[in-house]
């Protein structure tokens, strides 16, 4: 079953490694953060890789020895937005958009469909690193899903597409949602949600591993626009 390029199609893109890369500033931002609330530094910090903010804030915060994780949360949210919006020039330099993200989400505007994000990211992270890279013009960022939306991906997957359907009043159908990520875990939420799933091999995952997560397309890098294209509206159910 294929998608015409004239239905209505809601596109929902990871960030981290799919669009852009921080290196290390993802780590500083922690730093800053940790020494606002907590008083104290960042001695370790929780696997980042296709997680959610609120899973790596929450085992960051048990493994210095914090007793009720939660009870920090919202501190710790709004010291993070603080710590991303002071460090984006360290963004600009240290990291940069992947190859061919600009162009595919320029061109995807053109079609029929609302461009947003499924991002582990905390919503003010994931709008600093976006404007940082001048990626966020043609995205719809008040209905993507965000890292204080749930533990795992697939809740963060359910609210963006609940979010984009009020606000827009229409219906996107299970066929018409498609989550582009460069994880296993990006595509196993878009699966477990019903949904479509593109995987980009432009992290650590190589395609062999998001082919076997079972994608419905998998593509080596964002750089062949018209193979974004296809996959996204070509792409067959597996």
């Amino acid at each position: 079953m294929t998608t015409s390029t004239h239905q209505p199609v809601l596109i929902l893109w990871d960030i981290d490694h799919t669009l852009v890369t921080i290196g290390e500033v993802s780590r500083e931002i922690y730093e800053m953060a940790f020494e606002e609330v907590l008083g104290q530094p960042l001695r370790e910090l929780a696997d980042m890789t296709g997680r959610t903010e609120r899973a790596i804030l929450a085992e960051t915060l048990a493994l210095h020895g914090v007793s009720d994780p939660e009870g920090s949360f919202d501190d710790c949210y709004a010291a993070l937005a603080r710590a991303a919006d002071k460090l984006r020039e360290r963004m600009r330099t240290a990291g940069h958009r992947l190859p061919g993200a600009v162009e595919a989400i320029a061109t995807l505007a053109k079609h029929s469909g609302v461009q947003s994000v499924v991002t582990g990211n905390l919503r003010p992270i994931a709008v600093a690193k976006l404007e940082v890279f001048k990626l966020a013009e043609y995205l719809d960022l008040e209905v993507g899903g965000y890292g204080s939306d749930g533990d795992i991906r697939p809740p963060l997957v359910r609210r963006a597409w609940q979010r984009a359907q009020r606000k827009y009043g229409r219906t996107f159908s299970p066929d018409r949602v498609v989550v582009i990520g460069d994880t296993p875990l990006d595509v196993a939420a878009a699966r477990e949600v019903g949904v479509r799933a593109v995987g980009v091999a432009t992290g650590r995952s190589t395609m062999d591993a998001l082919t076997t997560a079972h994608a419905n397309a998998v593509l080596p890098d964002l750089t062949d626009t018209e193979a974004v294209i296809r996959a996204i509206y070509g792409a067959t159910h597996a």
